[in-house]
């Protein structure tokens, strides 16, 4: 299989290498290639990845090489690139048959690239609430990773692990992915539609199964959020009783953790998309942009548009 890997500026190392390594694996054990792989980049001979480590490219957008699939692979502030060259040539391997895989921020980019139109797909946590604010009619998941005709989608992290070892599977059989799956001690094979981050009882380290629910509810209604009398229907207890359990498991009322998971959730939005204060205001929840910087502030002592600032000076300086 003709692979190639577009590693956009910044991509996160741990993706790339859960692609490339599976790949190279099962070319040492069957020892034949049966998979041939080319780097691309936009226009740089290197490409720097999020940790500063720096990958040599052979190909580049525009080339005229015949690949089977090509995966993008991008971390930081995908919502960010914005280059005109690499979406068309995006869609002309689209119009050619070539199958399109995004890995970490790479769903962002194909959807820039206006090739994921009618796809169901998948992206990383971190960018799910922009993709559904910039893009409401896509069809987006949370689960590891999701194939859907010519088009692949994956979270990132590890989960390109699972990935590998799904099409591993179908083009080589399960043999060859099981032994390539032990190479790496990845023993435990997730399914794609697996979650990306752990259940809400490990990530609060609460068993009371109102405080769950009431969690649950809350991160599913983000840009509309409920009052605690409609929390409090849910779970099916007073409202008296739902702020006893929250102050008691999290030490703050139901209605402020609600708050401090919408601006946990806005300041990765500051950090990773291109949205004005206002636009990431009204997709958090917040009625006016003053009411939100007003929140902000006094949640992280510092403006939205401090935040804001203080990124893009990070970004320009690495």
């Amino acid at each position: 299989m003709r692979i190639g890997i577009l590693l956009i500026d910044g991509f996160a190392l741990m993706s790339y290498s859960a692609i490339v390594e599976p790949m190279r694996a099962a070319n040492l054990l069957k020892r034949h290639a049966l998979f041939s792989i080319r780097h691309i980049a936009v226009y740089e001979s290197r490409v720097r990845s999020s940790c500063g480590a720096e990958v040599k490219v052979s190909t580049y957008v525009g080339e005229n090489v015949d690949f089977d699939m090509v995966f993008v692979v991008a971390a930081g502030s995908p919502a960010n690139f914005q280059d005109a060259q690499t979406f068309s040539w995006l869609q002309l391997l689209a119009r050619r048959g070539v199958t399109l895989a995004g890995v970490s921020g790479g769903p962002v980019i194909l959807v820039a690239a206006g090739v994921m139109d009618s796809y169901r797909m998948t992206v990383h946590w971190e960018h799910a609430e922009l993709l559904n604010e910039t893009s409401p009619d896509l069809f987006v998941s949370r689960t590891l990773y999701l194939v859907d005709r010519d088009r692949i989608t994956c979270a990132g992290g590890i989960a390109p692990l699972d990935l590998m070892h799904s099409l591993i599977t179908e083009y080589y059989g399960e043999d060859l992915a099981q032994r390539v799956s032990d190479w790496f001690m990845h023993t435990d094979i997730r399914p794609s539609g697996g979650p990306q981050r752990a259940g809400i009882v490990a990530r609060y380290r609460t068993n009371s199964a109102p405080v769950v629910v009431a969690i649950e509810t809350m991160e599913n209604h983000i840009a509309d959020p409920l009052s605690l009398s409609q929390l409090a229907l849910v779970t099916n207890i007073s409202e008296r009783q739902l702020n006893r359990l929250f102050d008691q498991e999290l030490g703050q009322t139901t209605m402020r953790f609600y708050r401090f998971i919408r601006l946990g959730i806005a300041q990765t939005m500051l950090r990773s998309s291109s949205l004005s204060i206002q636009e990431i205001a009204f997709a958090t929840g917040f009625s006016t942009a003053t009411h939100f910087s007003q929140c902000f502030k006094k949640r992280y002592e510092k403006s939205p548009g401090t935040l804001r600032g203080a990124g893009a000076n990070s970004t320009q300086k690495s």
